[in-house]
């Protein structure tokens, strides 16, 4: 099943269990996919799993960074419900690697490109990105390669 029609049909069994903000939060993220259609000028033929995926992954990064800030500002009511956002549409992507399974990917792309200096971090990077693709966060990513670099 393609990931648009799971988040449809779930959307679906969320309204007619009654459960709203479960239905609000994939409302949300269909039309975040619907504008990304439009754009693309795909409306007619959708955008495939890994452009969904990538839309899902920033949609989880914007309601971490809001959780952030509403933490930031002492609004812990509003950071939950980011939070409690960002948990629904984490269950649409794919599982996360754990830091050392990432580490071990950041170490073998370091040797693979020989990169010795923090000035190649971009490059390393990019490679990991591209090899892991949604499975890993990419401040994470970024992080380890940091730390592995320095």
């Amino acid at each position: 099943m393609f990931l648009k029609d799971k988040i449809s049909n779930d959307l679906k069994a969320a309204l007619l269990s009654g459960d709203r903000f479960m239905g609000e939060v994939l409302r949300g993220l269909k039309a975040v996919i619907l504008n990304e259609e439009i754009v693309q000028g795909k409306r007619e033929t959708g955008l495939d799993d890994s452009v969904i995926e990538q839309l899902i992954a920033r949609e989880v990064k914007k309601r971490n960074e809001s959780a952030s800030l509403y933490d930031d500002a002492n609004r812990p009511e509003l950071s939950a419900n980011e939070r409690a956002e960002a948990k629904i549409i984490m269950n649409y992507l794919p599982a996360q690697l754990s830091e050392d399974d990432i580490n071990t990917v950041v170490n073998r792309v370091i040797s693979d490109l020989s990169a010795t200096d923090p000035s190649q971090m971009g490059q390393v990077i990019g490679a990991v990105k591209k090899e892991l693709g949604n499975t890993a966060d990419g401040a994470l990513i970024a992080k380890l390669v940091k730390n592995a670099l320095s």
